[in-house]
Protein backbone atom coordinates (compact mmCIF):
# COMPACT_ATOMS: atom_id res chain seq x y z
CA UNK A 1 0.00 0.00 0.00
CA UNK A 2 1.10 3.68 -1.01
CA UNK A 3 2.72 5.49 2.38
CA UNK A 4 0.66 8.48 3.23
CA UNK A 5 2.07 11.78 1.83
CA UNK A 6 3.42 10.14 -1.29
CA UNK A 7 1.03 11.18 -4.33
CA UNK A 8 1.12 8.39 -6.78
CA UNK A 9 0.63 8.85 -10.70
CA UNK A 10 -2.99 8.63 -10.77
CA UNK A 11 -2.61 7.92 -15.02
CA UNK A 12 -2.05 4.35 -13.82
CA UNK A 13 -5.20 3.48 -11.77
CA UNK A 14 -7.44 5.31 -14.66
CA UNK A 15 -9.71 3.25 -17.04
CA UNK A 16 -8.55 4.05 -20.66
CA UNK A 17 -11.73 3.77 -21.57
CA UNK A 18 -13.68 6.55 -20.29
CA UNK A 19 -10.44 8.18 -18.63
CA UNK A 20 -11.95 8.20 -15.04
CA UNK A 21 -10.29 6.53 -11.81
CA UNK A 22 -11.66 2.74 -12.07
CA UNK A 23 -14.93 2.33 -10.71
CA UNK A 24 -15.50 -1.80 -9.82
CA UNK A 25 -12.79 -2.22 -11.59
CA UNK A 26 -12.21 -5.87 -13.03
CA UNK A 27 -8.62 -7.18 -14.63
CA UNK A 28 -9.50 -9.15 -18.25
CA UNK A 29 -6.86 -12.41 -18.71
CA UNK A 30 -4.43 -10.35 -20.75
CA UNK A 31 -3.58 -8.18 -17.22
CA UNK A 32 -5.67 -4.90 -17.92
CA UNK A 33 -8.30 -3.37 -15.85
CA UNK A 34 -11.36 -1.49 -16.54
CA UNK A 35 -14.54 -0.10 -14.70
CA UNK A 36 -17.17 -2.93 -14.92
CA UNK A 37 -19.70 -1.22 -16.86
CA UNK A 38 -17.48 0.30 -19.10
CA UNK A 39 -15.43 -3.37 -20.76
CA UNK A 40 -19.23 -4.64 -20.20
CA UNK A 41 -20.26 -1.61 -22.53
CA UNK A 42 -17.32 -2.65 -25.55
CA UNK A 43 -17.71 -5.79 -25.23
CA UNK A 44 -21.86 -5.75 -25.93
CA UNK A 45 -20.94 -3.90 -28.90
CA UNK A 46 -19.05 -6.74 -30.31
CA UNK A 47 -21.88 -9.31 -29.59
CA UNK A 48 -22.18 -9.71 -33.59
CA UNK A 49 -18.70 -11.77 -33.28
CA UNK A 50 -17.20 -14.54 -31.82
CA UNK A 51 -13.80 -12.86 -30.54
CA UNK A 52 -13.44 -10.37 -27.99
CA UNK A 53 -10.21 -8.13 -27.75
CA UNK A 54 -8.83 -6.03 -25.09
CA UNK A 55 -8.94 -2.17 -25.83
CA UNK A 56 -5.30 -1.68 -25.25
CA UNK A 57 -3.56 -4.45 -26.01
CA UNK A 58 -5.67 -6.09 -28.73
CA UNK A 59 -5.35 -9.20 -27.59
CA UNK A 60 -8.33 -11.57 -28.05
CA UNK A 61 -10.56 -13.92 -26.30
CA UNK A 62 -12.50 -16.78 -27.00
CA UNK A 63 -15.07 -17.32 -25.42
CA UNK A 64 -15.91 -13.84 -23.71
CA UNK A 65 -14.04 -13.62 -20.40
CA UNK A 66 -15.90 -13.71 -17.44
CA UNK A 67 -15.67 -10.12 -15.60
CA UNK A 68 -15.44 -10.68 -11.79
CA UNK A 69 -14.42 -7.36 -9.83
CA UNK A 70 -11.35 -6.84 -8.85
CA UNK A 71 -11.36 -6.56 -4.78
CA UNK A 72 -7.97 -5.97 -4.27
CA UNK A 73 -7.88 -3.56 -6.76
CA UNK A 74 -11.08 -2.08 -5.28
CA UNK A 75 -10.00 -1.58 -1.87
CA UNK A 76 -6.31 -0.32 -3.04
CA UNK A 77 -8.17 1.97 -4.96
CA UNK A 78 -10.55 3.46 -1.72
CA UNK A 79 -7.60 3.88 0.20
CA UNK A 80 -5.84 5.86 -2.70
CA UNK A 81 -9.06 8.43 -2.81
CA UNK A 82 -8.76 8.74 0.53
CA UNK A 83 -5.54 10.19 0.19
CA UNK A 84 -6.62 12.65 -2.18
CA UNK A 85 -6.33 10.34 -5.29
CA UNK A 86 -7.69 12.67 -8.18
CA UNK A 87 -8.09 11.41 -12.05
CA UNK A 88 -5.86 12.66 -14.62
CA UNK A 89 -5.95 15.88 -16.26
CA UNK A 90 -7.94 15.55 -19.62
CA UNK A 91 -4.44 16.62 -21.59
CA UNK A 92 -2.45 13.85 -19.96
CA UNK A 93 -4.57 11.15 -21.14
CA UNK A 94 -3.16 8.44 -22.82
CA UNK A 95 -3.23 8.16 -26.94
CA UNK A 96 -6.06 5.84 -28.06
CA UNK A 97 -7.46 4.93 -31.18
CA UNK A 98 -7.69 7.30 -33.45
CA UNK A 99 -5.42 9.95 -31.69
CA UNK A 100 -2.06 11.33 -32.66
CA UNK A 101 0.24 10.02 -30.09
CA UNK A 102 3.20 11.83 -28.86
CA UNK A 103 6.69 10.83 -30.32
CA UNK A 104 8.83 12.30 -27.08
CA UNK A 105 6.99 9.53 -24.72
CA UNK A 106 8.34 6.85 -23.66
CA UNK A 107 6.76 3.72 -23.07
CA UNK A 108 2.98 4.31 -22.82
CA UNK A 109 2.25 7.46 -25.20
CA UNK A 110 0.41 10.57 -24.18
CA UNK A 111 -2.13 12.29 -26.45
CA UNK A 112 -0.43 15.18 -28.81
CA UNK A 113 -1.78 18.32 -28.82
CA UNK A 114 0.57 20.03 -31.65
CA UNK A 115 2.85 19.19 -34.13
CA UNK A 116 5.66 21.29 -35.62
CA UNK A 117 6.19 21.23 -39.25
CA UNK A 118 9.64 22.32 -38.16
CA UNK A 119 10.75 19.46 -36.16
CA UNK A 120 8.13 17.36 -38.10
CA UNK A 121 7.16 15.96 -34.64
CA UNK A 122 4.27 15.75 -32.66
CA UNK A 123 4.26 16.71 -28.81
CA UNK A 124 1.99 16.35 -25.83
CA UNK A 125 1.42 19.27 -23.34
CA UNK A 126 4.92 18.53 -21.24
CA UNK A 127 7.17 17.78 -24.53
CA UNK A 128 5.39 21.05 -26.00
CA UNK A 129 6.38 23.51 -23.34
CA UNK A 130 10.10 24.00 -24.79
CA UNK A 131 8.61 25.12 -28.02
CA UNK A 132 7.25 28.01 -25.70
CA UNK A 133 10.26 28.43 -23.42
CA UNK A 134 12.45 28.20 -25.30
CA UNK A 135 13.71 31.13 -28.05
CA UNK A 136 15.02 28.59 -30.85
CA UNK A 137 11.81 26.75 -30.79
CA UNK A 138 9.64 29.76 -30.99
CA UNK A 139 10.15 30.50 -34.51
CA UNK A 140 8.49 26.89 -35.39
CA UNK A 141 5.21 26.38 -36.93
CA UNK A 142 3.16 24.83 -34.44
CA UNK A 143 -0.25 23.68 -35.83
CA UNK A 144 -2.89 21.36 -34.44
CA UNK A 145 -1.65 17.45 -34.24
CA UNK A 146 -1.50 15.62 -37.48
CA UNK A 147 -0.35 12.14 -38.46
CA UNK A 148 0.60 13.69 -41.78
CA UNK A 149 3.91 14.94 -40.95
CA UNK A 150 5.60 12.74 -42.99
CA UNK A 151 4.23 14.37 -46.32
CA UNK A 152 6.49 17.47 -45.84
CA UNK A 153 9.46 14.64 -46.30
CA UNK A 154 11.34 14.36 -49.61
CA UNK A 155 11.19 10.78 -50.75
CA UNK A 156 14.36 11.28 -52.63
CA UNK A 157 16.92 12.96 -50.06
CA UNK A 158 14.79 12.90 -46.39
CA UNK A 159 14.95 16.57 -46.47
CA UNK A 160 11.82 18.31 -45.43
CA UNK A 161 10.11 20.11 -48.00
CA UNK A 162 10.22 23.75 -48.23
CA UNK A 163 10.66 25.09 -52.07
CA UNK A 164 7.90 24.65 -54.58
CA UNK A 165 8.85 24.05 -58.10
CA UNK A 166 6.45 26.14 -60.56
CA UNK A 167 7.66 24.42 -63.79
CA UNK A 168 6.35 20.52 -62.37
CA UNK A 169 3.81 22.22 -60.06
CA UNK A 170 5.04 20.20 -57.25
CA UNK A 171 6.77 20.57 -53.44
CA UNK A 172 10.63 19.63 -53.27
CA UNK A 173 13.69 19.75 -50.98
CA UNK A 174 16.55 22.07 -51.52
CA UNK A 175 18.70 19.30 -52.74
CA UNK A 176 16.02 18.79 -55.66
CA UNK A 177 16.26 22.28 -56.38
CA UNK A 178 19.69 21.71 -57.22
CA UNK A 179 19.65 18.25 -58.93
CA UNK A 180 16.45 16.71 -61.08
CA UNK A 181 15.15 20.59 -60.76
CA UNK A 182 18.10 22.37 -61.53
CA UNK A 183 17.05 25.80 -63.76
CA UNK A 184 13.05 25.21 -62.82
CA UNK A 185 10.92 28.50 -61.69
CA UNK A 186 11.23 27.82 -58.09
CA UNK A 187 10.20 29.99 -55.00
CA UNK A 188 9.90 29.50 -51.57
CA UNK A 189 7.06 27.31 -50.61
CA UNK A 190 5.61 30.16 -48.10
CA UNK A 191 5.91 32.75 -50.70
CA UNK A 192 3.71 29.91 -53.29
CA UNK A 193 1.31 29.81 -50.11
CA UNK A 194 0.79 33.48 -50.03
CA UNK A 195 0.07 33.71 -53.78
CA UNK A 196 -1.95 30.69 -53.87
CA UNK A 197 -3.69 32.33 -50.52
CA UNK A 198 -5.35 34.84 -52.61
CA UNK A 199 -6.32 32.88 -55.62
CA UNK A 200 -7.92 30.68 -52.57
CA UNK A 201 -9.85 34.16 -51.48
CA UNK A 202 -11.06 34.37 -55.02
CA UNK A 203 -12.02 31.10 -55.68
CA UNK A 204 -13.96 31.31 -52.27
CA UNK A 205 -15.62 34.36 -53.06
CA UNK A 206 -16.53 32.71 -56.83
CA UNK A 207 -17.55 29.54 -54.61
CA UNK A 208 -19.76 31.79 -52.29
CA UNK A 209 -21.55 33.47 -55.35
CA UNK A 210 -22.31 30.24 -57.17
CA UNK A 211 -23.61 29.04 -53.73
CA UNK A 212 -25.93 31.89 -53.37
CA UNK A 213 -26.76 31.80 -57.10
CA UNK A 214 -27.69 28.34 -56.53
CA UNK A 215 -29.78 28.84 -53.22
CA UNK A 216 -31.36 31.01 -55.54
CA UNK A 217 -32.28 28.70 -57.83
CA UNK A 218 -33.63 26.25 -55.46
CA UNK A 219 -35.61 28.64 -53.37
CA UNK A 220 -37.39 29.57 -57.02
CA UNK A 221 -37.49 25.72 -57.68
CA UNK A 222 -38.96 25.21 -54.34
CA UNK A 223 -41.33 28.04 -54.68
CA UNK A 224 -41.89 26.24 -58.46
CA UNK A 225 -42.76 22.99 -57.00
CA UNK A 226 -45.17 24.61 -54.19
CA UNK A 227 -46.98 26.26 -57.11
CA UNK A 228 -47.42 23.43 -59.37
CA UNK A 229 -48.58 20.89 -56.32
CA UNK A 230 -51.01 23.97 -55.33
CA UNK A 231 -52.23 24.12 -58.91
CA UNK A 232 -52.37 19.98 -59.32
CA UNK A 233 -54.67 19.87 -56.11
CA UNK A 234 -56.87 22.98 -57.64
CA UNK A 235 -56.67 21.06 -61.05
CA UNK A 236 -57.82 17.91 -59.16
CA UNK A 237 -60.50 19.25 -57.33
CA UNK A 238 -62.24 21.14 -59.47
CA UNK A 239 -61.62 18.10 -62.40
CA UNK A 240 -63.39 15.94 -59.74
CA UNK A 241 -66.00 18.18 -59.45
CA UNK A 242 -66.27 18.66 -63.13
CA UNK A 243 -66.49 14.62 -64.13
CA UNK A 244 -68.37 13.82 -61.17
CA UNK A 245 -71.22 16.29 -62.78
CA UNK A 246 -70.61 14.93 -66.17
CA UNK A 247 -71.03 11.46 -64.31
CA UNK A 248 -74.34 12.01 -62.93
CA UNK A 249 -75.52 13.98 -65.78
CA UNK A 250 -74.45 10.79 -67.82
CA UNK A 251 -76.35 8.77 -65.16
CA UNK A 252 -79.66 11.24 -65.87
CA UNK A 253 -79.60 10.72 -69.64
CA UNK A 254 -79.21 6.68 -68.94
CA UNK A 255 -82.09 6.66 -66.66
CA UNK A 256 -83.74 9.14 -68.91
CA UNK A 257 -82.69 6.90 -71.82
CA UNK A 258 -83.73 3.65 -69.73
CA UNK A 259 -87.46 5.35 -69.12
CA UNK A 260 -88.36 6.36 -72.32
CA UNK A 261 -87.40 3.06 -74.04
CA UNK A 262 -89.70 1.07 -70.99
CA UNK A 263 -92.58 3.82 -71.77
CA UNK A 264 -92.58 3.07 -75.61
CA UNK A 265 -92.36 -0.16 -74.85
CA UNK A 266 -95.21 -0.47 -72.60
CA UNK A 267 -97.13 1.53 -75.01
CA UNK A 268 -96.61 -0.46 -77.83
CA UNK A 269 -97.33 -3.36 -76.20
CA UNK A 270 -100.23 -1.86 -74.70
CA UNK A 271 -101.50 -1.37 -78.15
CA UNK A 272 -100.35 -4.62 -79.20
CA UNK A 273 -102.34 -6.35 -76.60
CA UNK A 274 -105.21 -4.21 -76.96
CA UNK A 275 -105.56 -5.37 -81.15
CA UNK A 276 -104.85 -9.38 -79.88
CA UNK A 277 -107.56 -9.05 -78.10
CA UNK A 278 -109.76 -7.61 -80.20
CA UNK A 279 -108.93 -10.17 -82.90
CA UNK A 280 -109.35 -12.99 -80.78
CA UNK A 281 -112.93 -11.51 -79.53
CA UNK A 282 -113.27 -11.71 -83.83
CA UNK A 283 -112.39 -15.05 -84.36
CA UNK A 284 -114.55 -16.35 -81.44
CA UNK A 285 -117.27 -14.44 -83.13
CA UNK A 286 -116.66 -16.30 -86.54
CA UNK A 287 -116.13 -19.81 -84.84
CA UNK A 288 -119.64 -19.40 -83.42
CA UNK A 289 -121.27 -18.55 -87.24
CA UNK A 290 -119.02 -21.57 -88.85
CA UNK A 291 -120.53 -23.85 -85.95
CA UNK A 292 -124.34 -22.08 -86.90
CA UNK A 293 -123.81 -22.81 -90.58
CA UNK A 294 -122.10 -26.19 -90.00
CA UNK A 295 -125.56 -27.07 -88.29
CA UNK A 296 -127.50 -25.71 -90.39
CA UNK A 297 -126.01 -27.09 -93.48
CA UNK A 298 -126.85 -30.66 -91.63
CA UNK A 299 -131.15 -29.77 -91.48
CA UNK A 300 -133.32 -31.71 -93.75
CA UNK A 301 -136.15 -28.89 -93.32
CA UNK A 302 -135.31 -26.69 -96.59
CA UNK A 303 -137.86 -23.76 -95.17
CA UNK A 304 -135.78 -23.99 -92.42
CA UNK A 305 -132.41 -23.73 -93.87
CA UNK A 306 -133.86 -20.86 -96.30
CA UNK A 307 -134.83 -18.74 -93.82
CA UNK A 308 -132.04 -19.02 -91.69
CA UNK A 309 -128.61 -18.91 -94.27
CA UNK A 310 -129.29 -14.87 -95.20
CA UNK A 311 -128.50 -13.95 -91.21
CA UNK A 312 -125.98 -16.29 -90.78
CA UNK A 313 -123.99 -16.29 -93.90
CA UNK A 314 -123.72 -12.28 -93.94
CA UNK A 315 -120.21 -11.21 -92.46
CA UNK A 316 -119.32 -8.35 -90.32
CA UNK A 317 -116.96 -5.67 -91.49
CA UNK A 318 -113.28 -6.37 -89.87
CA UNK A 319 -112.05 -4.11 -86.70
CA UNK A 320 -108.65 -4.19 -88.46
CA UNK A 321 -106.31 -3.90 -91.62
CA UNK A 322 -106.50 -6.79 -94.22
CA UNK A 323 -102.53 -6.84 -92.74
CA UNK A 324 -101.19 -6.48 -89.38
CA UNK A 325 -98.08 -3.90 -89.67
CA UNK A 326 -95.77 -6.12 -87.76
CA UNK A 327 -92.42 -4.57 -86.74
CA UNK A 328 -89.24 -6.31 -86.67
CA UNK A 329 -87.40 -7.80 -83.63
CA UNK A 330 -84.89 -5.14 -83.95
CA UNK A 331 -87.09 -2.59 -83.21
CA UNK A 332 -84.85 -1.16 -80.62
CA UNK A 333 -81.56 -1.71 -82.65
CA UNK A 334 -81.38 1.82 -83.95
CA UNK A 335 -81.33 3.04 -80.52
CA UNK A 336 -78.48 0.50 -79.26
CA UNK A 337 -76.60 2.01 -82.69
CA UNK A 338 -77.35 5.91 -81.35
CA UNK A 339 -76.06 5.05 -77.79
CA UNK A 340 -72.92 3.22 -79.37
CA UNK A 341 -72.17 6.42 -81.76
CA UNK A 342 -72.69 8.41 -78.78
CA UNK A 343 -69.73 6.48 -76.62
CA UNK A 344 -67.41 6.57 -79.65
CA UNK A 345 -67.41 10.30 -80.04
CA UNK A 346 -67.39 10.73 -76.21
CA UNK A 347 -63.85 8.61 -76.68
CA UNK A 348 -62.77 9.98 -79.12
CA UNK A 349 -63.25 13.63 -77.88
CA UNK A 350 -62.02 12.55 -74.52
CA UNK A 351 -59.04 11.29 -76.24
CA UNK A 352 -57.78 14.82 -78.09
CA UNK A 353 -58.78 16.57 -74.70
CA UNK A 354 -56.39 14.32 -73.16
CA UNK A 355 -53.83 15.47 -75.44
CA UNK A 356 -54.93 19.28 -75.16
CA UNK A 357 -54.82 19.04 -71.29
CA UNK A 358 -51.21 17.06 -70.52
CA UNK A 359 -49.65 20.19 -73.30
CA UNK A 360 -51.28 22.93 -70.06
CA UNK A 361 -49.16 21.69 -67.54
CA UNK A 362 -46.75 24.07 -66.53
CA UNK A 363 -43.48 22.80 -66.46
CA UNK A 364 -39.80 23.97 -64.77
CA UNK A 365 -37.93 23.69 -67.99
CA UNK A 366 -35.89 26.61 -67.29
CA UNK A 367 -34.28 24.79 -64.53
CA UNK A 368 -34.84 21.25 -65.03
CA UNK A 369 -34.19 21.53 -68.66
CA UNK A 370 -31.81 18.23 -70.15
CA UNK A 371 -29.34 18.86 -72.26
CA UNK A 372 -29.72 17.78 -76.42
CA UNK A 373 -28.24 14.30 -77.04
CA UNK A 374 -24.86 14.83 -79.24
CA UNK A 375 -24.21 11.10 -80.68
CA UNK A 376 -26.40 8.49 -82.60
CA UNK A 377 -26.43 6.15 -79.13
CA UNK A 378 -28.07 8.94 -77.13
CA UNK A 379 -30.64 9.49 -79.84
CA UNK A 380 -31.89 6.64 -79.81
CA UNK A 381 -32.88 6.52 -76.64
CA UNK A 382 -35.97 8.44 -77.52
CA UNK A 383 -36.62 6.56 -80.93
CA UNK A 384 -40.63 5.70 -81.27
CA UNK A 385 -42.24 3.30 -83.57
CA UNK A 386 -44.27 5.41 -86.23
CA UNK A 387 -46.46 4.65 -88.53
CA UNK A 388 -48.51 6.38 -91.25
CA UNK A 389 -52.45 6.76 -91.09
CA UNK A 390 -54.17 5.91 -94.57
CA UNK A 391 -57.16 7.72 -94.11
CA UNK A 392 -54.43 11.03 -94.82
CA UNK A 393 -52.65 9.55 -97.69
CA UNK A 394 -53.29 10.97 -100.87
CA UNK A 395 -54.96 8.70 -103.46
CA UNK A 396 -51.29 8.76 -105.80
CA UNK A 397 -49.43 7.35 -102.53
CA UNK A 398 -48.76 3.74 -101.57
CA UNK A 399 -48.59 2.49 -98.53
CA UNK A 400 -46.38 -0.53 -97.64
CA UNK A 401 -43.99 -2.07 -95.35
CA UNK A 402 -46.81 -2.39 -92.89
CA UNK A 403 -47.41 1.28 -93.90
CA UNK A 404 -44.46 2.67 -92.76
CA UNK A 405 -43.37 3.61 -96.34
CA UNK A 406 -44.70 5.48 -98.94
CA UNK A 407 -44.27 4.94 -102.64
CA UNK A 408 -45.57 7.99 -105.61
CA UNK A 409 -47.22 5.96 -108.22
CA UNK A 410 -48.64 7.42 -111.42
CA UNK A 411 -51.88 6.25 -111.36
CA UNK A 412 -54.31 6.89 -108.13
CA UNK A 413 -55.27 4.40 -105.70
CA UNK A 414 -59.61 4.08 -104.90
CA UNK A 415 -59.20 4.80 -101.11
CA UNK A 416 -62.86 5.18 -99.11
CA UNK A 417 -63.70 8.69 -99.17
CA UNK A 418 -62.32 9.97 -95.72
CA UNK A 419 -62.37 13.21 -94.25
CA UNK A 420 -59.22 13.28 -93.30
CA UNK A 421 -57.41 12.70 -96.76
CA UNK A 422 -55.19 14.86 -98.57
CA UNK A 423 -56.46 16.06 -101.81
CA UNK A 424 -54.21 18.71 -103.28
CA UNK A 425 -50.78 17.64 -102.12
CA UNK A 426 -49.56 13.89 -101.80
CA UNK A 427 -48.81 13.93 -98.70
CA UNK A 428 -49.54 11.50 -95.53
CA UNK A 429 -49.63 11.70 -91.61
CA UNK A 430 -48.87 9.54 -88.53
CA UNK A 431 -51.54 7.79 -86.72
CA UNK A 432 -49.82 8.65 -83.78
CA UNK A 433 -49.43 11.72 -82.15
CA UNK A 434 -46.23 12.93 -80.50
CA UNK A 435 -45.22 14.62 -77.77
CA UNK A 436 -42.26 14.66 -75.19
CA UNK A 437 -38.91 13.86 -76.75
CA UNK A 438 -39.04 11.45 -79.78
CA UNK A 439 -36.83 10.77 -82.54
CA UNK A 440 -37.43 8.78 -85.88
CA UNK A 441 -35.00 8.55 -88.73
CA UNK A 442 -36.59 8.35 -92.41
CA UNK A 443 -34.93 6.89 -95.31
CA UNK A 444 -35.89 8.90 -98.99
CA UNK A 445 -35.27 9.03 -102.55
CA UNK A 446 -36.61 11.48 -105.12
CA UNK A 447 -37.85 14.49 -103.87
CA UNK A 448 -39.10 14.16 -100.46
CA UNK A 449 -40.47 16.78 -97.76
CA UNK A 450 -39.66 15.97 -94.40
CA UNK A 451 -42.18 16.98 -92.13
CA UNK A 452 -44.14 17.72 -88.83
CA UNK A 453 -47.54 19.12 -88.28
CA UNK A 454 -50.77 19.76 -86.01
CA UNK A 455 -53.69 17.74 -86.44
CA UNK A 456 -55.85 20.28 -87.49
CA UNK A 457 -53.88 21.16 -90.88
CA UNK A 458 -55.97 21.57 -94.03
CA UNK A 459 -56.86 18.91 -96.27
CA UNK A 460 -58.08 20.51 -99.25
CA UNK A 461 -58.00 22.98 -100.89
CA UNK A 462 -56.32 24.95 -104.51
CA UNK A 463 -53.94 26.78 -102.29
CA UNK A 464 -50.91 26.32 -100.37
CA UNK A 465 -52.19 26.38 -96.87
CA UNK A 466 -52.47 22.79 -97.41
CA UNK A 467 -48.56 21.92 -98.12
CA UNK A 468 -46.56 20.93 -95.20
CA UNK A 469 -44.63 24.35 -94.42
CA UNK A 470 -46.60 26.54 -96.29
CA UNK A 471 -48.59 27.41 -93.16
CA UNK A 472 -48.05 27.96 -89.16
CA UNK A 473 -49.25 24.40 -88.82
CA UNK A 474 -46.64 22.38 -89.80
CA UNK A 475 -42.89 22.39 -90.58
CA UNK A 476 -41.10 21.11 -93.27
CA UNK A 477 -37.38 19.59 -94.57
CA UNK A 478 -36.91 19.97 -98.12
CA UNK A 479 -34.56 17.54 -99.51
CA UNK A 480 -33.67 17.17 -102.80
CA UNK A 481 -30.06 17.02 -104.49
CA UNK A 482 -29.93 21.04 -105.53
CA UNK A 483 -33.12 21.87 -103.47
CA UNK A 484 -31.92 21.82 -99.57
CA UNK A 485 -34.94 24.53 -97.48
CA UNK A 486 -36.65 24.35 -94.41
CA UNK A 487 -39.91 25.92 -94.61
CA UNK A 488 -42.34 27.23 -92.12
CA UNK A 489 -44.90 29.12 -92.23
CA UNK A 490 -44.08 29.80 -96.24
CA UNK A 491 -40.88 32.00 -94.72
CA UNK A 492 -38.03 29.39 -96.85
CA UNK A 493 -34.56 29.13 -94.65
CA UNK A 494 -31.49 27.43 -97.24
CA UNK A 495 -29.76 24.73 -95.86
CA UNK A 496 -25.71 25.01 -96.63
CA UNK A 497 -25.03 21.27 -96.13
CA UNK A 498 -25.88 18.49 -98.76
CA UNK A 499 -28.77 16.32 -96.99
CA UNK A 500 -27.80 12.99 -96.52
CA UNK A 501 -30.32 9.94 -97.90
CA UNK A 502 -31.15 9.37 -94.37
CA UNK A 503 -32.46 11.96 -91.94
CA UNK A 504 -32.67 11.84 -88.14
CA UNK A 505 -35.89 13.69 -86.32
CA UNK A 506 -35.33 14.67 -82.83
CA UNK A 507 -38.22 16.62 -81.19
CA UNK A 508 -38.38 18.00 -77.65
CA UNK A 509 -41.97 19.11 -77.64
CA UNK A 510 -42.17 20.60 -74.25
CA UNK A 511 -38.53 22.39 -74.92
CA UNK A 512 -40.21 23.72 -78.13
CA UNK A 513 -36.75 22.05 -80.31
CA UNK A 514 -37.42 20.63 -83.42
CA UNK A 515 -33.82 19.39 -84.85
CA UNK A 516 -33.05 17.25 -88.51
CA UNK A 517 -29.50 15.63 -88.49
CA UNK A 518 -27.56 13.64 -91.12
CA UNK A 519 -27.61 10.50 -89.51
CA UNK A 520 -24.12 9.24 -88.40
CA UNK A 521 -22.24 8.53 -85.11
CA UNK A 522 -21.64 11.82 -84.40
CA UNK A 523 -24.96 13.17 -85.79
CA UNK A 524 -24.63 16.36 -88.47
CA UNK A 525 -27.00 19.30 -87.31
CA UNK A 526 -29.17 20.73 -90.85
CA UNK A 527 -31.51 22.40 -88.94
CA UNK A 528 -32.93 23.41 -85.55
CA UNK A 529 -36.09 25.06 -84.59
CA UNK A 530 -36.96 26.73 -81.49
CA UNK A 531 -40.57 27.27 -80.62
CA UNK A 532 -43.47 26.92 -78.66
CA UNK A 533 -46.12 24.08 -79.90
CA UNK A 534 -49.45 24.01 -78.84
CA UNK A 535 -50.57 20.80 -79.93
CA UNK A 536 -48.94 17.48 -80.26
CA UNK A 537 -47.76 17.01 -83.67
CA UNK A 538 -47.86 13.99 -86.33
CA UNK A 539 -44.80 13.21 -88.41
CA UNK A 540 -45.55 14.21 -91.90
CA UNK A 541 -44.25 13.05 -95.03
CA UNK A 542 -44.56 14.40 -99.00
CA UNK A 543 -43.34 12.91 -102.40
CA UNK A 544 -43.09 15.21 -105.44
CA UNK A 545 -42.21 13.36 -108.44
CA UNK A 546 -43.67 9.64 -109.68
CA UNK A 547 -41.01 6.78 -108.14
CA UNK A 548 -39.87 9.00 -105.04
CA UNK A 549 -40.02 7.41 -101.95
CA UNK A 550 -39.87 7.53 -98.25
CA UNK A 551 -39.91 5.14 -95.48
CA UNK A 552 -39.47 5.06 -91.79
CA UNK A 553 -36.43 3.72 -90.60
CA UNK A 554 -36.16 0.47 -87.74
CA UNK A 555 -34.69 1.62 -84.96
CA UNK A 556 -33.10 -1.29 -82.41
Amino acid sequence: MAQRGIQPDSAKFCCSICLDLLKDPVTIPCGHSYCMSCIKDCWDGEEHKEIYSCPQCRRTFTPRPVLEKNTMFAELLEEMKKMGLQAAPPDLCYAGPGDVACDFCSGRKLKALKSCLACLASYCEQHLQPHYDSAPFKKHKLVEATVKLQENICSHHDEVMKIFCRTDQQCICYLCSMDEHKGHDTVSAAAERTERQEELGLSRQKIQQRIQDTEKDVKVLQQEVEAISRSADKAVEDSEEIFTELIHLLEKRRSDMKQQIRSQQEEEVSRAEEVEEKLKQEIAELRRKDAELEQLSHTQDHIHFLQKYPSLSCLSESTHSPSINIRPLSYFEDVTAAVSELRDKLQELLSEERSKISLTATGVDVLLSQPEPKTRAEFLQYSCHITLDPNTAHPRLSLSEENRKITRMTNGHSYPSHSDRFTRWCQVLSRESLTGRCYWEVKWKGRVHIAVSYKDISRTGEGVACGFGYSDKSWSLICYNRNRHFRHNNIETEIPLPVSSRVGVYLDHRAGVLSFYNVSETMTLLHRVQTTFTQPLHAGLCLFDDGAIAEFCELK
